[in-house]
């Protein structure tokens, strides 16, 4: 094949689009860096992608028969966002053992899955960068929540975030503008969750309001297209390169530091080589680690060394269970109130906070939720007058070694690069933890005078009821791996090549021109939505790399 080189290197490469790719391009062209985005995916067009209701529903059922979304289409977004926006499953193949699923959600277009993020905005404490300190599993991260307060204060000041300042160590406050108001029946809960329960809170969710669309500010603050990869072609330092599809790194012979990406044009299939100085890698995290691993020394002339075997390993996500409820003899509130990562509720982690731990397992959760904002007419509903409403628990997940990210023997993509070979399995902790998640949502509910039900039980929902229903068994007690679209882990920081992949500062070991800072870096999950911490170690690294490369030591 012949391979096409750009003769001109660039100060450097961003792979990835998204949530982190957007924010390591903007700070690394606002510092004046000449810098490349490589996205795996198409343009994205407003009048095109905006929301159709009809058309988005005839795409999905079309999707649905012909196998293209077969594990896409399980997720709750998925049936509110445009479906273009989720990849295609024949042609971007991954492989599980039998018996172990991992559903993994992907979307690959300009901004990434950033165009579906729900945008819950939650910082991670010291709970969670110093939890083995605490229980003896695993290792801390080789950073501090203070390490990166001042990041996440630059990010929520920009992303124009909501939300309350509550005082709670296991979530700490940030720079917010006034939170979204409550609904009658959630700021009722919240009087019951304090008079009831010493331990907890309820309190406002911190995140984006709900966007609507303007000729202007067609994409939301929460997708990078509307907000951080926009600033950063704004420099006039950053090009945008789609249909790049990555496959590896390229490795300089004598220094053994990365060189450059190899990609593969995903509508001519011609192969490229760009050069450049330095490589960050936000491609998510199992995609990054995909990536890295078809850049070892097995695959590649010179290519990364993993000699202690870590890379790929230690792969998490959050455990998660989902439960709606009715809420009978509430009065109607008019119009639903909007849902989104502002416009909700929480009920932040209260298990083994204190010193010995109360509970058989380890770690903690976090209950997000909603009530009267499910928009759905009223004919529809089985059950009587009263509110509707939703809690979803989603938990740490202890970080394994068996856990992991391989590449795939004998399955490829599309364009011929190896696919990802992902096994993960939840443990004993995991679903001890679940099992106390479901006991405490039924308690809250009971309290609120409510009744759990399956959501094929409060509503009539004929054309898709079977199909829902099976989603609904795949999904109880708790989701498989992968669902809840939080994974991380797989190429972990920490404080030797012996324990990690990548420093504190998110370098490679043996590539420190090679930074890894989406979700693969994380050294475990904490209970927190994982992005907002993404983007600010994604900020804090570009930061410290800057300094770096203009002290001569790059």
């Amino acid at each position: 094949m012949q391979i096409h080189q750009q003769a001109a290197p660039y100060d450097a490469i961003v792979v990835g689009s998204g949530a982190t790719g957007g924010v390591a391009a903007k700070e690394l062209g606002e510092r004046g860096l000449r810098v490349l985005v490589l996205e795996a995916g198409r343009d994205v067009d407003p009048q095109r992608d905006r929301l159709n209701p009809a058309r988005d529903m005839a795409r999905r059922a079309v999707n649905l028969a012909t196998r293209k979304h077969t594990y896409q289409a399980t997720h709750p977004g998925y049936w509110k966002a445009n479906p273009d926006f989720f990849v295609d499953e024949r042609e971007h193949p991954y492989t599980t053992p039998e018996h172990k699923p991992f559903y993994w959600i992907r979307g690959r277009q300009v901004g990434g899955k950033s165009h579906t993020w729900g945008g819950i905005t939650l910082r991670l404490s010291d709970y969670e960068f110093k939890a083995a300190q605490r229980d003896g599993w695993g290792e801390d991260w080789p950073i501090a929540q203070a390490d990166l307060a001042p990041y996440y204060a630059r990010l929520e000041q920009f992303f124009q975030v909501q939300g309350a300042r509550d005082g709670l160590p296991q979530l700490p406050d940030g720079e917010y503008r006034s939170p979204a108001p409550f609904t009658p029946a959630e700021a009722a809960l919240q009087t019951l969750v304090r008079e009831h329960w010493g331990d907890r809170q309820l309190i406002h969710s911190r995140g984006f309001a709900r966007h609507r669309p303007t000729p202007e500010q067609p994409w939301s603050r929460a997708a990078s297209p509307g907000s951080s990869l926009q600033a950063a072609l704004a420099t006039g330092n950053v090009e945008l390169w789609p249909n790049a599809v990555v496959s590896h790194l390229m490795f300089d012979p004598d220094t053994h530091r990365a060189s450059g990406v190899a990609f593969v044009d995903r509508l001519t299939q011609t192969a490229h080589e760009v050069r450049a100085r330095l490589v960050v890698l936000c491609a998510s995290a199992i995609e990054s680690v995909r990536i890295l691993l078809h850049s070892t020394a097995d695959h590649q002339p010179h290519g990364l060394p993993n000699e202690s075997g870590i890379l790929g390993r230690y792969l998490m996500d959050h455990v998660s269970t989902t439960q709606f409820f009715w809420l009978p003899g509430v009065s109607k509130s008019g119009a639903p109130f909007p849902l989104s990562g502002s416009e909700s509720f929480f009920i932040p982690r209260f298990c083994n906070l204190d010193a010995p731990q109360t509970e058989s397992f380890l770690r903690g959760y976090g209950l997000w939720g909603g009530i009267q904002r499910i928009a759905v007419p009223s004919v529809l509903q089985k059950v009587g007058e009263g509110a509707i409403g939703f809690l979803v628990g989603h938990g740490e997940v202890l970080p394994r070694p068996e856990n992991r990210v391989s590449l795939s023997p004998d399955t490829v993509d599309a364009w011929g690069i190896p696919a990802a070979h992902i096994d993960c399995a939840w443990s004993d902790n995991e679903h001890q933890m679940v099992a106390h998640m479901r006991q405490e949502i039924q308690a809250t509910v009971e309290a609120a005078g409510g009744q759990c039900y399956a959501l094929t039980d409060l509503f009539h929902i004929p054309a898709i009821a079977p199909y829902m229903r099976r989603i609904e068994k795949k999904l109880t007690p708790a989701a498989p791996p992968g669902y809840y679209i939080h994974e991380v882990g797989g190429a972990r920081m920490g404080t030797s090549p012996e324990n990690s992949v990548v420093n504190a500062d998110n370098q490679c070991w043996e590539a420190p021109n090679v930074l890894v800072t989406d979700g693969a870096c994380w050294t475990s999950s904490g209970w927190q939505s994982p992005t907002l911490t993404e983007m600010a170690i994604t900020a804090r690294a570009c930061d410290r790399i800057v300094a770096k490369l203009r002290q001569g030591e790059l």
